[in-house]
């Protein structure tokens, strides 16, 4: 079988969860110890139906990839409920019956039902029917757009300005390229993305990967926050969490994130211990984060040559807070000292950082040399060419 996380031939089923839903104690329990061979699924038993189909063909499908449920409670029911959980494309529908009755059958298998059983369900088929459920789950998972990008904000230290890069970089993409933009904070346990563009968020990346079993790009679109310029953001959360963030977990935010907007940004901090999740696929454009400094230069030679040896455009190199007049090397130590020579520039601009801070208004809407060269960047990682956004980044300013 596939697999759900890497798209191997190897697929674990336990990312598959299972309801079976029948009112009837014994026949319900009976269902259910027949998927109690496979140990990969969570499977869990629901006795009664709600007032209404739709609210259950809502709820259902948010938390279970796999529907099993009788149909010689209420046919007519059955065959409604069939319907509606067939209209979610993400969930497989099976029923049961303790009749072998072929017209029913063709009746529920019309009505979107991928399988159907008669009891007592022969293991062997039951099993090649969850092997076929987990084929469709991986079938229609969430895939990164083709031209989906993914830009990563890394330090080499904490306080070098990675969140303040990161965020009006994102703000920048957004404007410049025009295309749907998506900036994600892992900045746990606090994070401040949200902070440096001026907005407050109810949700945030914890309550996304609380709920990957269920993740999806409608479920994303509820937890982000819109900046009034059109970026979104999944801000990290406002109180301290010591909450772990399961690998598996990361893969699959990222991996619903790019199917749902073209660009995401994601700020990780001085976080290494991401660097086995998709966030770092070779794919990404990973922007290392650095001050001219000892302690900075030294660490950002050590990640280079550890973790970014084999990457050559996909690993671009900013120099924040930029002075030349105050640089203890020159731009050939610092070349050597990075073991390659670094794309970007920050100048040191103390008045427009401090306005940011006063106003909390993000840096890159009021032109300043800092301003200009995160837009800069952020032209580049949209292709943008020539003067197309000169009008609109004007006003952008001026706003």
């Amino acid at each position: 079988m596939p697999n759900a996380r890497n798209g191997s031939d190897d697929f674990d089923g336990k990312f598959l969860t299972v309801a079976v839903l029948d009112s009837d104690a014994q026949r319900r329990k009976a269902a259910a110890e027949a998927l109690a061979g496979n140990k990969s699924l969570q499977v869990t038993e629901i006795s009664s139906f709600p007032g209404k189909v739709e609210d259950l063909a809502q709820l259902l499908p948010k938390t279970y990839n796999v529907v099993l449920f009788n149909v010689d409670c209420d046919r007519d029911l059955a065959f409604d409920l069939t319907e509606n959980l067939s209209a979610n494309s993400h969930c497989y529908v099976m029923a049961y019956s303790s009749k072998a009755d072929t017209k029913m059958a063709v009746h529920v298998m019309r009505a979107g039902a991928r399988e159907f059983f008669t009891t007592p369900v022969d293991p062997a088929e039951i099993a090649a029917a969850i092997e076929r459920a987990a084929e469709h789950y991986v079938a229609t998972a969430p895939q990164p757009k083709s031209d989906s990008r993914l830009f990563i904000f890394l330090g080499t230290k904490g306080g070098c300005g990675v969140t303040t890069l990161a965020a009006n970089f994102a703000l920048a993409l957004a404007q410049e390229s025009e295309g749907n933009t998506l900036l994600i904070d892992f900045g746990l346990p606090l994070g401040d993305a949200a902070i440096n563009l001026g907005i407050k968020s109810e949700y945030s990346v914890s309550n996304a990967l609380q709920l990957t079993d269920r993740l999806d790009a409608g479920l994303l679109a509820k937890l982000v926050v819109k900046h009034n310029t059109g970026l979104s953001v999944l801000a990290s959360p406002s109180e301290f969490s010591d909450q772990k963030m399961p690998l598996d977990s990361i893969d699959k935010l990222v991996t619903v994130a790019r199917g749902a907007y073209d660009f995401v940004v994601a700020d990780v901090g001085s976080r290494i211990d991401l660097l086995d999740t998709s966030l770092f696929d070779k794919s990404a454009i990973v922007y290392l984060i650095t001050q001219v400094g000892i302690s900075e230069m030294l660490n950002a030679n050590r990640m280079v040559s550890k973790f970014f040896f084999t990457r050559d455009h996909t690993l671009q190199i900013v120099l924040n807070r930029y002075k030349p007049s105050d640089l203890l090397f020159d731009e050939r130590k610092i070349n050597e000292a990075l073991t390659r020579p670094s794309q970007w520039k920050i100048p040191d601009d103390y008045a427009a950082a401090r306005r940011t801070r006063e106003t909390s208004s993000p840096m890159v809407l009021v032109d300043s040399a800092i301003a200009r060269a995160i837009r800069d960047m952020a032209k580049s990682a949209a292709g943008v060419v020539g003067e197309r956004n000169e009008k609109r980044r004007f006003f952008s300013f001026l706003r």
